[in-house]
């Protein structure tokens, strides 16, 4: 059944604002990453630099993830149509369009994208001073990844450039869908609408297969070390998703060369086979590129309220090293009508100081949570501190 026009361009819509969204999240995560890494260097988190590592590879791996979704933008017959971007092309540079699209997307983009989500993983495994904490694992691995994906980019330009050629030749009863990257509507307006060579898809297939078997041994590597139960989530959601999502992909982009695009069946394939991978693109963001970063910056703030902590016990150890000094005849007593209300604030301590042949004397509070700043003297300094623990705490795991 032929696909209405407003069915098509509804697909298209909804591609391209699903598109937008990835690129705002990775553009985000960008951002995070900067702001994590000046942070630690400002602050100086020398031990958070392990975390900070690999955050050239962690940008580099959004770039792959927003140039597939360009990528799937161009594809569409919605750019194709009259008084649109990419119908002010000739036939001819429609068709190279759609050749590009394959190469691009199917040869370079999706394969890097996964490619650089195994050299992420496989970073935790390594050793500090060969993996990320070493000043040229982000060259390298940006080396290898290009390396690796180098077969399957030749391969696709081989389909591209050489696979027309033996469609010309009937002998060899080559069907014209193993090569086939766009076909030609009937309408007056005569355009290129993009499909998927049979070829490419098996290519792209089998690198798939080698990447997810590896990905599931490197998992499980990762998940006999990794002991927290919300770090062994995020890795079981990040397996499970590449390694479904990606074969998923592949099959639905097998199945449409049974249809020709402006189709129903074409179409529904083709946006299914984007859905998958963009839910596969968003996941491995979040998993490999916000959620470490948030962590790392919890941790930093811990540090930094341990160090108020310190200061705070400091300040407290001098203040009763006075306390001991002073001479007996000075009495240092707790007004029981300021306990009352001392016991009912949480994580205070408050006692009066009463001076010879004086009935009244100055009060001083040491708040651990939010110093008042009616109750303590101009002079004293406002104090940030830590919970008090009690000796059972203290002695405890």
């Amino acid at each position: 059944m032929p696909l209405t026009r407003f069915v098509a361009d509804a697909l298209g819509v909804v591609t391209i604002c699903l598109v937008t969204l990835l690129v705002l999240l990775g553009l985000l995560c960008i951002l995070y990453s900067f702001y994590f890494r000046t942070r630690i260097r400002s602050q100086g988190f020398i031990q958070l630099g392990y975390f900070s590592g690999p955050w050239i590879i962690r940008i580099t791996f959004i770039l792959f993830a927003i140039w597939w979704g360009f990528g799937e933008i161009v594809r569409l017959s919605l750019l194709r149509r009259e008084g649109r971007v990419l119908n002010a092309l000739n036939l001819k540079w429609q068709e190279t369009v759609c050749k590009c699209y394959i190469v691009s997307n199917l040869g370079f983009a999706e394969p890097c994208l996964f490619v650089t989500l195994v050299f992420l993983l496989r970073a935790s495994l390594q050793k500090s001073e060969l993996g990320t904490l070493s000043r040229k694992w982000n060259g390298k691995t940006a080396g290898y990844v290009l390396l690796y994906c180098l077969p399957v980019f030749v391969l696709q330009l081989i389909v591209i450039l050489i696979g027309p050629q033996f469609n010309k030749d009937e002998s060899l009863g080559f069907p014209h869908y193993f090569t086939r990257t766009s076909t030609k509507t009937k309408d007056q307006d005569v355009v290129a609408l993009c499909t998927y060579p049979l070829l490419s898809t098996i290519f792209l297939g089998l690198f798939g297969t080698v990447l997810t078997t590896y990905l599931f041994w490197l998992g499980r590597r990762i998940l006999n070390l990794v002991i927290n139960k919300g770090l062994q989530k995020r890795v079981y959601t990040l397996i499970f998703s590449v390694s479904g999502f990606f074969p998923l992909r592949v099959l639905l982009l097998g199945l449409s060369v049974l249809s020709t695009p402006e189709l129903f069946l074409f179409e529904a394939l083709a946006f299914l086979a984007f859905l998958s991978l963009l839910c596969c693109a968003g996941v491995s963001i979040c998993v490999l590129v916000y959620c470490p970063v948030a962590d790392s910056l919890a941790l930093g703030n811990l540090q930094d309220i341990e160090a108020r902590r310190r200061i705070s016990e400091e300040h407290n150890d001098t203040i009763s090293l006075i306390a001991n000094q002073i001479p007996p005849e000075e009495n240092i007593e707790s007004s029981p009508g300021r306990n009352s209300v001392a016991s009912a604030k949480r994580g205070s301590i408050s006692f009066r100081t009463i001076e010879k042949n004086e009935t009244s004397g100055a009060f001083v509070e040491l708040s651990l949570f939010s110093p008042s700043q009616h109750s303590t003297p101009p002079v004293s300094p406002r104090l940030i501190g830590w919970p008090m623990l009690s000796p059972t705490q203290v002695d405890g795991p």
